[in-house]
């Protein structure tokens, strides 16, 4: 190891296994290594479940021992894990810093879904979301991201010689905003589709985002993810009031943004994905329906409508079945392809929505909510047992 190379004991351990294939290259030439050591620690971290250099039985002794004194393969920490009478399995995650994100893998016949946090909280504020209600911490590391993936795997076996293959699928739509976190967010899909870490189809990994139109735009030059909208109104008035971020990039000036990224694609055929939150006596009328089939009739689109999950905090109620079933053929009936999610592991609290975690918040904004909700706890009238 030359003098450049000398460990500082001070100095904190490069994590690896938020590391691209590219940021291991560079890595490993520093090292004074040849760039085909990066694809095999690669392999071993992704592929195999390595978090031991030792575990690495095709590289040299004399490098095992070189990378365990500069760098380290560390996941987050499981806390908890929770599985659901449906088959939905939730972890809750500590990271650095003390605070915890939750994970949810979604399974439905052949497909698994994982759906990743971003961020300890979430810096927006919407109104149906209990992220949101959280307040907001720090953005994840890429380590941190990637590690949810690692985790997930490894429990099913996935990682082990003829793992059986249960994650099929990665959505971003986890605890906070993903374009807030460009680069780590970035660096980890790329890791997800990497043919020498998850191998994951493009099609198959997707960043749904509620509108930061500035990063949409960068999004298209350094990936080709599946992309999700989180429009949840059909016009700026209503999703103003449920989507804070409109009043900075409006429903028109998001679209044309998620256009453009769309017309990037290599693939002409792709399809961005609408989704919808329906709340009872909100967003879920008829008028609403036939707005936003007006409002999408010229956008590759497919709808994807959500019933609200219930949760503490919030005062909204569940769309009736009579109410989602009209919103869904109004839509068909204007030629949209309209799906509706599931509601799956409500059991444990994790529906789409509900997902907390432990976030110490740095906003005080959930300090703020329950305070609001004790406050009208006690306008409520008291009545007397027996009167």
């Amino acid at each position: 190891m030359t003098e450049a190379q000398t460990v500082n004991p001070n100095q904190q351990k490069a994590n690896l296994l938020g590391m691209s294939l590219d940021k291991l290259k560079v890595f490993f030439s520093e090292l004074g290594e040849k760039p085909f050591r990066a694809v095999q620690v690669l392999k071993w971290i992704h592929q195999y479940g390595a978090d031991d250099f030792e575990q690495m039985s095709n590289v040299s002794k004399a490098l095992r021992a070189k990378l365990s004194e500069v760098a380290e393969i560390r996941p987050p920490e499981v806390l908890q894990q929770l599985d659901s009478a449906d088959g939905t399995r939730k972890w809750l995650i500590r990271v650095d810093g003390g605070s915890a994100v939750e994970t949810v893998y979604i399974p439905d016949g052949d497909r698994g879904t994982l759906c990743v946090s971003s961020q300890v909280g979430c810096s927006l504020d919407c109104s149906f979301c209990s992220t949101g209600k959280q307040g907001f911490n720090r953005d994840l590391s890429a380590a941190e991201i990637i590690g949810q993936v690692w985790i997930a795997c490894k429990s099913f076996g996935q990682l082990e010689a003829n793992g059986p293959r249960k994650v099929t699928n990665v959505v971003m739509m986890g605890m906070g905003e993903p374009l807030l976190n460009f680069d780590n967010v970035v660096d980890s899909m790329n890791l997800m589709m990497e043919d020498n870490a998850y191998g994951i189809s493009k099609r198959r990994v997707t960043l749904s985002t509620s509108g930061v139109v500035p990063a949409l735009d960068r999004l298209a030059e350094v990936t080709d993810v599946s992309l999700a909208i989180s429009l949840h109104a059909p016009n700026d008035a209503l999703r103003n009031e449920l989507v804070p971020i409109n009043k900075k990039y409006p429903i028109a000036m998001l679209l044309d943004s998620a256009k453009r990224y769309i017309d990037k694609m290599p693939d002409q055929r792709r399809k961005m994905t609408i989704e919808y939150t329906l709340i009872k006596e909100v967003n879920d009328r008829p008028e609403h329906a036939h707005q936003l089939a007006e409002l999408l009739k010229d956008v590759p689109v497919k709808i994807n409508l959500i019933p609200f999950n219930p949760f503490d905090l919030s005062d909204y109620e569940r769309v009736s079945n009579n109410a989602l079933h009209r919103f869904q053929k109004i839509l068909v009936d204007k030629g949209f392809i309209v799906t509706v999610r599931t509601t799956r592991g409500d059991d444990i609290d994790a529906a789409c929505g509900q997902l907390a975690g432990s976030v110490n918040d740095r906003t005080r904004r959930s300090e703020r909510y329950r305070a609001q909700r004790d406050d009208r706890d006690l306008e409520q009238p008291v009545r007397l047992i027996g009167s």
